[in-house]
């Protein structure tokens, strides 16, 4: 547009010259030779703008028929790289849609019109069609070639970080993953990959120092940034709390400041300023997040904070962290195995039902059942107790991936993601209490012994004796096969009934007279008729591991 513009506006200038030469009328006399020549003003600036134009033109002509033969090889070799470039296009959104075959045709066309070295591209085009292929060894010696390039070294480290992956080769990954990240600290994949190597291997400063650089390059915001600080200085604290109580309480601070509502933050500075002797600021920092979020973790550091303090002194504590929260499970449930220690046991009942009452879950159950053994030691009770604790809601505990741990832990045991725990009610248990026998065959019941085994009514009964009548209790005939009086061949040993599997006394809840125990027949084990030789082993060997039996794997990946 603009040269347009500087087109016209020329025209126009000279439009300009010329009307102003015909208003001023004039003679240019030229003598040359012995001859003058005398012409108008006018003629002699048409004459001058001619000849100008004339050589112009000359000029450009002669330059096109110098330069003709470099043009043409330049207009076929533009449109060579054009008809290039357009297959390797087109090759890519094959490879990005799964065609192969395409992808595959694309690249050996765009190899014939652009260079390899020219391209680098070419280069990814090709790994791409490989892996559609399932040809991942050719596409990992690709992608170790691009790393020899430094256009493409990045590209290659990627590549080759998704394949061992793939893989499961965690090793390989996080190194590719490492090389990545020391020559672009802003790519996000190679950072998270490294600060999971770090966490995993337990250095927290250095990964303290990558969390610092992921938040300088805005990789992550700022509240995540902070939230990764404290689960990592956490952790730290952790580590040092009883070797460096000083460091764990600087470290364990700064995690409570950052993250307020991170638990094992707050537990482990009260804990660090505990050995320190300043009880005060570490139960005002544990009083803090007990009113945001009663946790059991929080009331144990709270309520023990003094070691020296008697069992009542506790329970004193235990009331004052209620009155921080009333009319919550957690601080009855608080009270209430302080009092238990303590040997109150009507303010450790009430408190347990309390409890109960508002959330009725399987912890509350089992402490009452503790309660009712220290205090009366009715067993028929106590089974009761421990019967409703195992149909309750199970209680929260520390999650990470659908693993259950005791105790919080930075990273998580299956994936070793960070900050993957989180303090929430497991799934629900598999399976039921009781194994049903409507699926197993049953022989007629008058040549077959019984076995009782207990179906659970709706009210769960209770048993109070061992020497109840089996009548009494609900069971369903399941027939056994009996032993035959001459084991010529080796009889079938009948399989007891399941019995349920349940932790804090559930086995003597459920009572020796609702499950009778199956016969067993004493019978020789079936011989085989093809005896499989054993090899014998000397009590110290550990025998031949299979991959020394097999002979080792070579390895896929070469480390850079």
């Amino acid at each position: 547009m603009l040269r347009i513009l500087f087109f016209l506006g020329l025209v126009f200038l000279m439009g300009l010259g010329f009307a102003w030469l015909a208003d001023r009328p004039g003679d240019m006399v030229i003598t040359f030779g012995g001859y003058q020549y005398q012409v108008s003003l006018m003629v002699a600036a048409v004459a001058v703008s001619a000849i100008v134009l004339t050589v112009m033109l000359s000029w450009w002509l002669l330059k096109s028929i110098w330069y003709s033969p470099h043009a043409i090889s330049r207009y076929f070799r533009v449109r060579r790289r054009d008809r290039g470039y357009q297959a390797l296009s087109t090759g890519m959104i094959a490879a990005g849609a799964g065609d192969a075959g395409l992808a595959r045709k694309k690249k050996k066309e765009a190899m014939k019109l652009i260079s390899a070295d020219q391209e680098p591209l070419i280069h990814l085009l090709d790994a791409q069609a490989s892996l559609l292929e399932g040809d991942h060894e050719a596409a990992r010696g690709k992608f170790e070639a691009m790393l020899a390039d430094p256009e493409m070294r990045l590209l290659g480290l990627r590549g080759l970080y998704l394949e061992a992956e793939r893989l499961g080769d965690r090793t390989a990954a996080r190194h590719y993953a490492a090389r990545a990240a020391e020559a672009a600290p802003q790519l996000g994949w190679a950072a998270e990959a490294t600060l999971e190597e770090k966490t995993e291997a337990g250095l927290w400063d250095e990964a303290l120092r990558l969390v610092e650089s992921q938040k300088s390059t805005r990789q992550i915001e700022r509240e995540a940034a902070s939230r990764r600080k404290a689960v990592l200085l956490t952790a730290k604290a952790m580590e040092m709390l009883d070797a460096d109580p000083t460091g764990a309480k600087t470290a364990a601070v700064e995690a409570n400041r950052l993250a307020p509502d991170l638990i094992p933050a707050a537990t482990t500075a009260a804990k660090a300023l505990f050995r320190l002797a300043d009880t005060r600021k570490g139960a005002k920092i544990l009083e803090a997040i007990w009113k945001k979020e009663p946790h059991p973790e929080v009331a144990d550091a709270y309520i023990h904070a003094r070691p020296g303090d008697s069992t009542h002194d506790r329970l004193e504590r235990a009331r004052k962290l209620q009155s921080l929260k009333q009319n919550h499970a957690e601080s009855s449930l608080a009270v209430a195995r302080a009092a238990l220690d303590a040997g109150e046991f009507a303010i450790a009942r009430r408190e347990a039902e309390a409890a109960i009452r508002l959330d009725g879950r399987e912890g509350a159950w089992l402490v009452l059942a503790d309660i009712e053994e220290a205090e009366t030691g009715d067993q028929g009770k106590v089974r009761q107790w421990l019967g409703k604790a195992v149909r309750a809601p199970r209680d929260p505990a520390w999650v990470a991936d659908g693993v259950v741990a005791e105790r919080w832990a930075p990273i998580s045991p299956v994936t070793g993601r960070l900050d993957a725990f989180e303090w929430r009610v497991p799934a629900e248990r598999l399976g039921q209490l009781v194994e049903s026998v409507e699926d197993k065959p049953v022989a007629p019941a008058a040549s077959l012994p019984m076995v009782a085994v207990p179906v659970a009514p709706a009210p769960p009964a209770v048993v109070t004796e061992a020497k109840q009548p089996v009548e009494e209790a609900v069971v369903e005939p399941v027939a056994v096969p009996p032993a035959p009086a001459e084991a010529s061949s080796a009889p079938a040993t009948p399989k007891p009934p399941a019995r349920p599997e349940a932790g804090n006394g559930m086995a003597a809840a459920v009572g020796p007279a609702m499950v009778a125990p199956a016969p067993v027949l004493d019978a020789p084990p079936p011989e085989s008729d093809e005896t499989e030789q054993q090899p014998i082993r000397l009590p110290d060997d550990p025998g031949v591991e299979p991959d020394e039996a097999e002979g080792e794997e070579p390895r896929r990946f070469r480390l850079f």
